[in-house]
């Protein structure tokens, strides 16, 4: 077969370069692959930071009991076994036993054994930050021989098995201990450092150059065909676009909707869009008049222009809610009620109301806040009601929410870990007002029944029935008003294989199962 002008050009030069004894460019490399990132990590440490930015790193580098499933080169919010070969839960959903699969090692060649996962979990639970949010009812882990660990629960948490798919649950190599100085339990040196029996581990940082993975040699899966991952911080997304379509990086995070635009026509490279499970939504205040009645809500529902949003403020990247729970979370809902702009039906639903002033509450932390609220003031001036924009900073916008001092709001959620309990608890429960995630102030005694039945229980069957039930309920009391999920716009090298996209895993990549053509 003739191979491409390009392409015999390019093995000439590598070939040259070897036979004049230099070293071969890192992207000329089909065995290496360059990532381009906006900044650097703040932290590698599992137990310690909550940012994807971090997560890049310690997902490829760590594995956990449990990971996210992959069916057809699709990745799922569903989970299966990663370090455990099986798992069993009481009756009562406190007891949870795991078998590990043997063969997996440390970086230092060291097996994963029951007593890792202990080590781990006990580490994250007594350094008490972000990461151990995920676990509100862990009360003890047991070791029972080499291959089998139980986790107790003070009450039942029928999110607990999707929650150990996150980075927090990262299994950390016990010698870690010995790097411990003024009793930080190693943070310093993790900080910095791997510690896992990932695919990869770190080989070196030079903080705001580049931070290199290297394969673990004693990593019990299949044989990496990446044997190195160089991440690249450059600060400009110019300058990232520009090595993108150069060629000097593979992949190329958080370059703006313009810039995607303008290279996706280069035939050397692929920018590819998948729904996230990032939500916009506006809260309603449901215990402040004139909020309080369900339909001025629903007349609210009905004003708003969705298609203009979409289309007009995110540029077409995004899809339209139906509901709570997102597209692509199992739970989601697709038979619910979807509004689209009605402004006859919003003013017979007003013929009887008094409603002549909202407020529309907002921080410039997320530059799509403002446009949308314009849109709502524009939307909602068709049906007689004045709204004003109020701009505050953002610490101060959160606590007028935790108050209750509103009456719309912008908002946007993003989910820990796969489980609809993310969406449902934490929007609808009455004992969630404020901050805490109930943001519309909402209670109904009914929804409360049902959706902390469904956190009790361990079949899934049975939880997406109460759910579906639940949200039924909610979206016919127009809680919230539902935005858009919005979508994730990743630019690569058209030679870049086997990437598998995850809503719950943005800026984390599937290195070990992921190779370049040349």
């Amino acid at each position: 077969m003739e191979l491409p002008t390009k392409r015999i050009a390019g093995r000439l030069a590598t070939a040259a370069m070897i036979a004049a004894g230099l070293s071969m460019p890192a992207f000329a490399d089909p065995t290496v692959l360059v990532v381009a990132k906006a900044q650097d990590p703040t932290s590698l440490d599992p137990a310690v930071t909550m940012t994807n930015n971090d997560w890049t790193v310690i997902y490829p580098t760590y594995q956990r009991l449990v990971r996210y499933q992959v069916e057809d080169g699709i990745g799922q919010t569903t989970v299966e076994g990663e370090l455990a070969k099986s798992w069993t839960a009481s009756a009562d959903g406190k007891t949870w036993t795991f078998e590990l699969e043997s063969g997996h090692k440390f970086d230092d060649g060291t097996p994963v054994t029951a007593a890792a996962v202990k080590y781990s979990f006990d580490r994250l639970m007594a350094m008490k930050q972000g990461p151990a949010e995920v676990f509100p009812t862990l009360a003890s882990v047991e070791v029972v021989d080499d291959d089998t660990v139980v986790f107790n629960l003070s009450d039942a948490f029928a999110p607990f098995i999707y929650s150990l798919s996150t980075a927090g649950s990262a299994i950390i190599n016990p010698a870690v201990a010995e790097k411990a100085k003024d009793g930080d339990m190693g943070q310093a040196w993790l900080s910095g450092h791997s510690a896992g029996s990932g695919a990869y581990r770190v080989a070196s940082w030079e903080k705001g150059q580049s931070l290199i993975l290297e394969t673990n040699p004693h990593y019990g899966g299949e044989k990496p065909a990446l044997s190195k991952v160089i991440i690249k911080m450059i600060g400009e997304a110019s300058a990232r676009r520009l090595q993108l379509v150069s060629g000097d990086v593979d992949i190329a995070e958080s370059l703006p909707v313009d810039q995607l635009d303008a290279i996706s026509t280069n035939p050397d490279i692929e920018v590819q869009s998948h729904p996230s499970l990032q939500v916009t939504y506006l809260y309603l205040n449901n215990e402040r008049p004139p909020l309080d009645d369900p339909d001025v809500r629903a007349a609210i529902a009905y004003a708003i222009d969705y298609a203009g949003i979409i289309d007009g403020i995110l540029l077409g990247n995004g899809t339209q809610m139906r509901g709570p729970i997102p597209e692509g979370m199992w739970g989601h809902d697709p038979s619910l009620k979807q509004y689209s702009r009605d402004v006859e039906a919003a003013k017979a639903l007003l013929s009887d109301k008094d409603v002549r002033e909202l407020g529309y509450l907002y921080a410039t932390t997320d530059p799509n806040w403002e446009p949308i609220g314009l849109t709502v003031q524009a939307n909602l001036a068709d049906l007689g009601i004045e709204v004003e924009m109020q701009n505050l900073a953002y610490a101060t916008m959160r606590e007028r929410l935790d108050r209750g001092e509103f009456d719309i709001a912008a908002g946007n959620w993003t989910p820990d870990f796969s489980d609809p309990f993310m969406f449902m608890n934490y929007w609808f429960d009455s004992s969630r007002h404020g901050l805490a995630g109930n943001r519309s102030f909402y209670t109904n005694e009914t929804v409360d029944a049902l959706i902390r039945e469904a956190a009790l229980l361990s079949d899934q069957e049975d939880r997406e029935a109460l759910y579906r039930e639940a949200q039924k309920i909610v979206v016919d009391d127009n809680v919230y008003v539902y935005l858009f999920q919005k979508n994730e716009r990743i630019a690569l090298r058209k030679s870049v294989e086997g990437y598998v996209y995850n809503p719950m895993l943005l800026q984390i990549y599937n290195f070990a199962s992921m190779s370049k053509s040349e």
